[in-house]
C-alpha cells in the first residue's frame, strides 16, 4: 500500500480519537461546548488563535501568493504581526466584559453592549455569510491535499466526505475542547513540516536562500519588489489595514477569546504570536523556490506549487507527512468555523425568535445545525463553489465593518446608540456587496486620481462610510429620543 495514504489515514484517526476524547468528564453544555467553560489558559489559547490562521489557505495559498504574486504577498505576514500587536490591548476588556456576562458568542457582545437583539441577527448574518464560503474554501483545500498527496489513491470528492465526517462528529461531542486538543497536534506537525520545507528546498535546488532569491529575480526581474502600479505600496498598507481591523472580527476568532481562564493569556501570547508568524516566511521560500522548478502553474494552479514541489523532491512516506500536515490545517479552523456558525444562529437567531427555549434546547439545536451546515459547504464544495467566490472576496471585507461598532462600544457607556451601530453596520456591509459584485475600485471611481490613490484597497471606503453613517445616525436619533423624553415628560401630570 501507498506508505503516503497509509500516513495519512493514521493522523485522520488520531485527531477524530482525540477529537472525540476531548469531552470526556466534562458536562458538555453550551458553555462548555462554545468556551470551554472559560478554562483555557496560555498554551490552549496560543493553540486555537494559532489553529485558525495555519488554514489550508495559509498552507496552499501562502507558497501559492509567492509563487504567482511575488512581493505582494508579503501583506500576509505583516497583517497577521500587527494583529496580534493590537490583541494586547483590544482582547482584556473584550474578555472582562464576556466573562462578568456570560457570553458565548460574538453576537452576545454586541446584544449585551448596545441592548439589542436585533442587532444581535444582523452581526450573526454577517458572520454566518463570511464563514460559509471560508468553509467551502477548507474542504476544498483538504480534498487538493489528500488527493496530491495520496498520489491520486484518493479523489478529491472521497477525501472532503471523509473530512467532512471526521470534523462533523467530533465537533457535535466535544465542540472547542475538541478543536483545541486536535490544535495540539496540528500546529506540532504544521511547524516542523513548514521549518523543514522552507529551509530544505532553497537548499537542495540552489544551495542557499540568497541564491534562490537572486535566481528568480535574474528570471523574473522586478518579481521580488512591489509594482508601481496595482498591488502597489498603498495598496500594500491599506490592504494590511483593514485586515489587521478585522483580524479579530471573525466570529470564531473572537469567540475563542472568551474561552480564556484569565486576561494575562492575552498579554503572553502577544510575545509569543508574532514570532510564530515568522512560520509563514518558511511557506513563501518554498513558493519562490517552485518558481524555477515547477513552472508554468497559471492562476488557481499556483497553489498546488508546495504539493507538487514536495512531490518531486521526496519519497512517498515524506509526502505523507506533509499531506497530514496540511489534513489538520483543514480540519482545525474548520472545527471552530462549523461550531461557530451553529452557535450563531441556535443562540442569536433562533433564540430570539423563541425567547422561552432553556440553555439545555439552544445547545441541542446548536449541537443539531452542525451536521446542517457541514451538508451545506459540501453541497457548494463538490458542485464547484463556483457562485461562492465572489462571496469569498468579501468575507475580510464583511467582518471588517463590525470593528468601528466594537471599538466604540469598549466604554463602559458605548460612543454611539444602537441605531447608529446598526446602521453604521448595515451600510458598510452593503457597500462591500456592492464594490465585490460590480468589480468597483478606488481606480475605476475616480480614473483622474494618481496611482498611489487609485490603487488603496476600495475597502476603505466601505469603513469610512459605515463611520460616517453610524456618527450621523447616533447623533439624529439621540435627538429624536431626547425631544420624545422631553414631550413625555412635559405631558406628564406634576404631582
Amino acid at each position: 500500500m501507498n506508505p503516503a495514504l497509509v500516513i495519512l489515514f493514521l493522523f485522520l484517526a488520531l485527531s477524530l480519537f482525540l477529537g472525540i476524547r476531548a469531552q470526556r468528564g466534562k458536562d458538555m453544555n453550551m458553555e462548555q461546548w462554545t468556551v470551554g467553560g472559560r478554562g483555557f489558559g496560555s498554551v490552549f489559547i496560543f493553540l486555537l488563535v494559532a489553529g485558525e490562521i495555519y488554514t489550508t489557505f495559509t498552507f496552499l495559498g501562502g507558497s501559492g501568493w509567492a509563487y504567482s504574486k511575488g512581493a505582494p504577498s508579503y501583506y500576509v505576514l505583516a497583517y497577521i504581526s500587527l494583529a496580534y500587536v493590537l490583541s494586547y490591548w483590544l482582547l482584556p476588556p473584550i474578555w472582562r466584559y464576556a466573562k462578568e456576562h456570560r457570553l458565548v458568542s460574538q453576537p452576545d457582545f454586541f446584544v449585551s453592549k448596545y441592548n439589542s437583539p436585533m442587532l444581535g441577527i444582523l452581526v450573526s448574518t454577517v458572520g454566518v455569510l463570511a464563514i460559509i464560503p471560508y468553509l467551502v474554501l477548507q474542504f476544498k483545500g483538504l480534498g487538493i491535499i489528500v488527493s496530491e498527496t495520496s498520489y491520486g489513491t484518493i479523489a478529491p470528492t472521497a477525501a472532503v466526505w471523509i473530512g467532512v465526517l471526521a470534523v462533523t462528529i467530533y465537533v457535535m461531542i466535544s465542540g472547542i475542547h475538541g478543536s483545541a486538543w486536535t490544535a495540539v497536534i496540528k500546529d506540532i506537525m504544521i511547524f516542523f513540516v513548514v521549518v523543514f520545507l522552507g529551509l530544505y528546498l532553497p537548499y537542495h535546488y540552489y544551495g542557499g536562500i540568497q541564491p534562490m532569491f537572486e535566481a528568480v529575480d535574474a528570471a523574473k526581474p522586478g518579481f521580488l519588489i512591489f509594482p508601481d502600479e496595482g498591488m502597489s505600496i498603498s495598496w500594500f498598507v491599506s490592504t494590511v489595514l483593514l485586515t489587521v481591523f478585522g483580524f479579530y472580527m471573525w466570529p470564531h476568532t473572537f469567540g475563542s477569546v472568551f474561552s480564556a481562564k484569565n486576561e494575562n493569556v492575552f498579554r503572553k501570547n502577544t510575545v509569543v504570536l508574532p514570532l510564530y508568524t515568522l512560520m509563514l516566511l518558511f511557506v513563501f521560500f518554498v513558493g519562490f523556490t517552485a518558481i524555477l522548478q515547477v513552472p508554468g502553474l497559471q492562476g488557481a494552479e499556483g497553489d498546488l506549487s508546495l504539493l507538487r514541489l514536495s512531490i518531486r523532491t521526496f519519497d512517498p512516506w515524506v509526502v505523507g507527512l506533509i499531506g497530514a500536515a496540511g489534513l489538520l490545517t483543514a480540519l482545525v479552523p474548520g472545527s471552530m468555523l462549523l461550531m461557530t456558525a451553529a452557535t450563531l444562529l441556535a443562540k442569536n437567531v433562533i433564540h430570539v425568535f423563541v425567547p422561552a427555549a432553556t440553555e439545555e434546547r439552544i445547545g441541542r439545536i446548536a449541537k443539531g445545525l452542525v451536521p446542517v451546515l457541514s451538508l451545506i459547504c459540501l453541497y457548494y464544495t463538490l458542485s464547484g463553489g463556483e457562485a461562492l467566490v465572489t462571496l469569498l472576496l468579501m468575507g475580510y471585507s464583511l467582518v471588517t465593518q463590525l470593528f468601528p461598532a466594537l471599538l466604540f462600544s469598549l466604554p463602559a457607556r458605548p460612543l454611539v446608540n444602537k441605531y447608529g451601530a446598526f446602521a453604521g453596520i448595515a451600510c458598510g456591509v452593503l457597500t462591500v456587496v456592492y464594490v465585490t459584485v460590480a468589480d468597483v475600485t478606488i481606480g475605476t471611481l475616480f480614473p483622474s486620481l494618481p496611482a498611489f490613490i487609485k490603487d488603496i484597497n476600495v475597502g476603505v471606503i466601505a469603513l469610512l462610510i459605515n463611520v460616517a453613517v453610524m456618527g450621523v445616525v447616533h447623533v439624529l436619533t439621540a435627538r429624536l429620543t431626547a425631544s420624545g423624553t422631553r414631550a413625555a415628560a412635559e405631558k406628564s401630570p406634576t404631582i
